[in-house]
């Protein structure tokens, strides 16, 4: 049977061949690990055929178990991800472990009688054949492989029925590969065939996998749709780590930017006429927000974005993104020309979208404090409290009246990040574990980022800024402890400052389902000890000012 395995060992290295030429970055390593181990494996099968010692056969015969324990094992969790079923680690690092302990009992000498209990060797009409005593841990071995091509069937079966997103042609063409490898794998140990039919199932898994991959780049979107915007060539991408040291960019940014050409992979900037990009990093490295510049080069105007970049799941540093945006800023010069009556016209639709977009805003932060068992009125009564605050810190001309219009309107959105904490969380009735406490941490960052979306162009710069920051920051404390950035001092926004008195002051004399409220004396005591260390020192003055108007003011409602 030599020409039999010669052809398979044979077919499996062309199909390697084949698998090198169309190798793509983004493929699974496991099928790469199964084109690297089926030749290894077909050519052990090879050897064992052209044994003429019992030495030889044996060793080749041992070599020939990776496939049942390992080859197997990674095309079985290949199918599991194909299909868009996703193992826990535990359960994948505990079959691994089960294989392994599998594959060296395979691995013993017959004198240990783990794995075979006897082996004689002879060759018949030129075929070599070894003669096992089975031992348990080999029956174990024949229900491990069973048991993978079950699984891997089961996994197929339970895909196409329930897993809309995985191609129904890639699950049929797996369903094929597992019938046949079934189907190679009892035929060759119940009709006691003088040569192995699994090897040839191997190159099967192969020739599915060839098949697959071609399919695979067209149905992941995320690689594809990379992929297109790179070759197009239009968009241009720089690439930083975490400490602003320059990592790569493609060509179209080093002809927009022709000064990146300049620069050292692992090095700082180091060009005066980049330092607009140091610039726009450290400015986004701060707040996450200002990420979008504007470039005027060769009569052209590029519309530059920073982002976080990841590799994989870890956050590795800083991506700009740069695109023409010439014909844009063409058409918003074009408007600009507007006659006055127009120019007007515009205005007033702008007013009245800004009041539909207010509205909706304070809708949507009066739906998420109806989700909220604890709260209920909060975001209207710390508006409250805000603008008693701000109006006995006007009288000191310490801050401006636009300012204060601003944070008056902008304290209702404190809070409306809690639209992404999960009802079991936020209509708990009691205290939170440690664990759900975190989760409701994650607001302020989660009303950030809503915010710096619903909150546009539309709105003035300045009060975008204050939204975003209040809803950012107001959990911040004056010695450094708060959350989510751990910001001290004055590096907390003067607006977050403002609310997050206003804030506590609500928590305190508020009835909560966990506590009841708070006295007025009680809640007073506890806001001014908490001055210098949870809270701006210099506000305490405008707090005791305005003392008696926020108790006048929780005297008359019911909290």
């Amino acid at each position: 049977m030599i020409p039999y395995y010669a052809v398979v060992f044979g077919i499996s290295v062309l199909m390697t061949t084949i698998y090198i030429f169309r190798w793509h970055k983004h493929f699974n390593t496991l099928i790469t690990l199964t084109f690297i181990l089926t030749p290894i494996i077909n050519l052990a099968y090879l050897f064992f055929s052209t044994s003429t010692v019992m030495e030889e056969a044996v060793v080749s015969n041992k070599i020939t178990y990776l496939g049942g324990c390992y080859l197997l094992l990674i095309m079985t969790l290949t199918i599991f991800n194909l299909c868009k079923i996703e193992l826990k680690k535990w359960i994948r690092l505990s079959l691994l472990l089960f294989s392994t302990l599998v594959f060296i009992t395979a691995m013993t000498s017959p004198e240990s009688k783990i794995f075979n209990t006897e082996v004689t060797f002879e060759i018949v009409d030129g075929v070599v054949m070894l003669h096992k005593k089975l031992s348990v841990m080999h029956y174990v071995f024949f229900v491990m492989v069973g048991g993978y091509i079950l699984l891997s069937l089961g996994a197929i079966i339970y895909s196409y029925f329930k897993r809309k997103q995985a191609s129904r042609k890639i699950i049929l063409l797996l369903l094929i590969l597992e019938i046949f490898s079934l189907i190679c794998f009892a035929a060759t140990r119940i009709f006691s065939l003088n040569f192995d039919l699994t090897p040839l199932s191997y190159d099967a898994g192969l020739l599915i996998f060839i098949i697959v991959i071609r399919k695979m780049s067209l149905y992941d979107i995320t690689d594809s749709a990379i992929d297109t915007i790179i070759e197009k060539g239009d968009t241009g991408f720089i690439s930083f780590d975490n400490k602003f040291n320059y990592v790569g960019s493609n060509e179209t940014a080093k002809t927009i930017v022709p000064e990146i050409n300049d620069l050292v992979v692992d090095k700082p900037i180091d060009n005066e006429k980049l330092n607009n990009i140091k610039e726009w990093l450290n400015d986004f490295k701060i707040n996450n927000l200002n990420n979008v510049h504007y470039l005027e080069r060769n009569d052209k105007t590029y519309v530059i974005t920073t982002s976080l970049l990841y590799v994989g799941k870890s956050k590795k540093g800083y991506q700009l993104t740069i695109k023409d945006d010439t014909q844009n800023q063409e058409y918003i010069k074009l408007i600009n020309t507007f006659n006055d009556e127009l120019k007007n016209e515009v205005e007033e639709k702008t007013r009245e979208i800004v009041k539909v977009s207010d509205n909706f805003i304070i809708g949507l932060a009066t739906m998420v404090e109806s989700r909220d068992n604890s709260t209920g009125g909060h975001i209207k009564r710390t508006s409250e409290g805000v603008r008693l605050l701000v109006e006995e810190m006007k009288k000191d001309k310490i801050i401006s009246d636009e300012f204060c219009e601003r944070i008056i309107k902008a304290a209702p959105m404190h809070d409306i990040g809690k639209i992404a904490v999960d009802d079991r969380i936020l209509r708990k009735p009691g205290k939170f574990t440690p664990e759900e406490f975190e989760e409701m941490k994650k607001h302020s960052e989660a009303g950030a980022k809503i915010l710096s979306e619903i909150v546009d162009d539309k709105h003035d710069k300045e009060f975008k800024k204050i939204t975003v920051n209040v809803a950012h920051f107001h959990h911040e404390r004056w010695d450094g402890s708060g959350y989510p950035k751990g910001l001290k001092g004055e590096e907390i926004p003067l607006e977050a400052r403002i609310m997050a008195i206003a804030d506590v002051y609500d928590a305190l004399v508020s009835k909560r389902v966990y506590k009841e409220k708070f006295s007025f004396e009680e809640s007073y005591k506890i806001i001014k000890d908490g001055m210098g260390t949870q809270f701006d020192k210099s506000l305490e003055v405008y707090f005791d000012r305005a003392r008696e108007n926020l108790e006048k003011y929780y005297s008359e409602i019911d909290c």
